[in-house]
């Protein structure tokens, strides 16, 4: 690839395993495009497919990518789009031999590449991670640059950075060097951007009646420039909308402070400029970059045990005395209980009034915490409280999974670029780092003066997205104008955080802002437990965290409302 005057238009067809199934096909088709991405990977899916690869050592990649390409390979080689997927998983060898064959099948011959060097698992114990089911290390973008580079028209990863799937085709193109760290930084927030698919064009999104043709939202695409600035867009006529809220949104998820590092560079979340330039085009402009940390991060997936629940459903009255009941006839059951006040008084239908006392058991003999629980509460059908149900009969356990992250030195981790004529290419871990440290939060814009308030939803103001890291769960929220960032800034603590969202009360919250985003972001550690497969609440993702507190009401000036 070679750089020119006009950007570099990367798309995305997936954001996780199980994204829209046509959407490659109508991303290939539906407008101009050089390169195409799929992200499949997610730290449940990692715990997947290692499951998988216990049973068929040749699995480990997802399949579905696969399907996919039975009718889109011929019109990506037809129309000059080079595909950058992700969807080689623990097995990206595997994978890219299959896409051989399909091309052969189908009288096809794609030059395709793959990148290997994450899978840690032989070496899990030398480097300290333990004893895990996958490990695997989150690898930058030079790998994929160079499958590109060698002629390339697939490139079949593993475990990389979401974001490289975007900076690896823009380094390449454009012959970025390994220290152009504002090109570089651009170029990943523009991938952090596409990523998960439609969350950037109006999906998932905190003001969604907003969002035109929201039953089937465009894909999103980043035309990339030399400088690393983008455009986020979509393709013409495609449903969903493209704006500065939609994208703001979509930056403020699952990330941490202003420093968002990565394995090629650190990028300043806190340089990030946004400029709606037309219908459906907002401009990704004045991202700053620093040399990466030292280290590299490790995903390790571990089975943790297994996992079992039984559901009660208490209805209409007394529901507190009614829980306890329960926990006392079942105090011999080692559970972990939540009551979820679903109920409302003087319910016009019987579920409307009904709340749910949920007990999930947890050990390491899936005999013991399997249908002998569920058992002994059905057992009390006759003989509890008034109304007793529950909500599904006795099942057996089900295994669960544990997430932890590790660090590396970087030197530690190969990476390396199998090419499509299978040369191999060894990238070198970079050669300058720097210690990632948190960026002192600016002074805040001076308060709104004083004036009358009313009661209403925080919602009503701001916006807000969430998600899992690990154990830990980030809130991004944002306000829509310079008037409420100002009160946003000051009313928002971290003090006032814990209040609106008790369940946060006794972990640590740390609070990161992004003025040029009029956006906080709120780190939530352990509220998730030992990560999304260990199921610890009734959001494992914390996907809807920020609407809850969005609906959490507070005194807002009238002047905004």
């Amino acid at each position: 690839m070679s750089g020119a005057g006009q950007p570099l238009r990367i798309g995305n067809a997936s954001g996780f395993y199980g994204d829209r199934f046509s959407a490659v096909a109508e991303m290939l088709e539906g407008g101009e495009l050089d390169v195409l991405t799929g992200d499949y990977l997610a730290e449940l899916t990692m715990l997947i497919l290692g499951r998988d690869r216990l049973k068929d050592p040749g699995a480990g990649y997802a399949r579905t990518f696969l399907r996919q390409l039975e009718d889109t390979l011929g019109t990506a080689l037809e129309r000059g789009v080079r595909i950058v997927t992700n969807a080689g998983g623990l097995n990206p060898a595997g994978l890219a031999e299959a896409v051989r064959t399909l091309g052969e099948r189908l009288g096809l011959r794609p030059a395709v590449a793959h990148v290997e060097g994450d899978d840690l698992l032989p070496r899990a114990a030398e480097l300290g991670l333990g004893g895990p089911l996958t490990a695997n290390a989150y690898l930058g973008a030079w790998g994929i640059a160079a499958c590109l580079e060698a002629g390339a028209d697939i490139v079949v990863t593993g475990r990389v950075t979401d974001a490289a799937l975007v900076a690896g085709p823009a380094a390449a193109h454009f012959g970025w060097a390994r220290d152009d760290w504002d090109a570089l930084a651009g170029a990943v927030v523009a991938g952090h951007v596409i990523e998960c698919g439609t969350q950037a064009t109006g999906g998932n999104y905190a003001f969604f009646t907003e969002i035109p043709d929201l039953a089937h939202p465009g894909f999103p695409l980043a035309e990339v420039h030399a400088d690393g600035s983008s455009v986020i867009t979509k393709h013409p006529g495609t449903g969903g909308a493209v704006t500065v809220g939609t994208v703001t949104a979509q930056l403020l998820y699952e990330i941490g402070g202003a420093r968002y590092a990565g394995p090629d560079v650190t990028a300043r979340f806190d340089t990030v400029r946004l400029e709606e330039e037309g219908k459906d085009r907002v401009r990704i402009s004045g991202v700053r970059g620093e040399p990466p940390p030292p280290t590299v991060k490790v995903g390790c997936a571990t089975l943790g045990g297994y996992r079992n629940e039984v559901e009660f459903v208490l209805t209409g009255l007394d529901i507190e005395a009614k829980a306890e009941l329960v926990r006392a006839q079942l105090a011999h059951l080692d559970a972990e209980w939540t009551l979820a006040r679903t109920d409302h008084p003087d319910a016009p239908g019987e579920e409307e009034a009904s709340a749910v006392l949920r007990a999930v058991l947890r050990g390491n003999d899936p005999r013991a915490i399997g249908r002998p629980p569920g058992r002994a509460a059905v057992e009390l059908a006759l003989a509890s409280y008034p109304g007793f149900h529950v909500t599904a009969p006795p099942k057996d356990a089900s295994p669960y999974g544990v997430f932890e992250a590790a660090f590396v030195p970087a030197a530690e981790v190969p990476h390396v670029a199998v090419l499509p004529d299978g040369g191999r290419v060894e990238i070198a871990p970079p050669a300058e780092t720097r210690k990632l440290t948190e960026v002192q939060e600016a002074k805040p814009p001076p308060p709104l003066p004083p004036g009358p308030v009313r009661r209403a939803p925080l919602g009503l103001v701001a916006g807000a997205r969430s998600g899992d890291k690990g154990g830990s769960a980030n809130v991004g929220v944002w306000a829509r104008g310079e008037d409420a960032w100002r009160w946003l800034a000051h009313t928002l603590t971290t003090e006032r955080f814990r209040e609106l969202l008790p369940e946060t009360a006794d972990l640590p919250v740390t609070r990161h802002a992004l003025p040029n985003l009029r956006a906080l972001n709120f780190v939530v550690d352990g509220l998730l437990g030992a990560g999304v497969a260990y199921q610890a609440r009734f959001d494992p993702q914390a996907k809807a965290l920020g609407e809850w507190l969005r609906s959490r009401h507070v005194d807002i000036p009238e002047a905004l409302l």
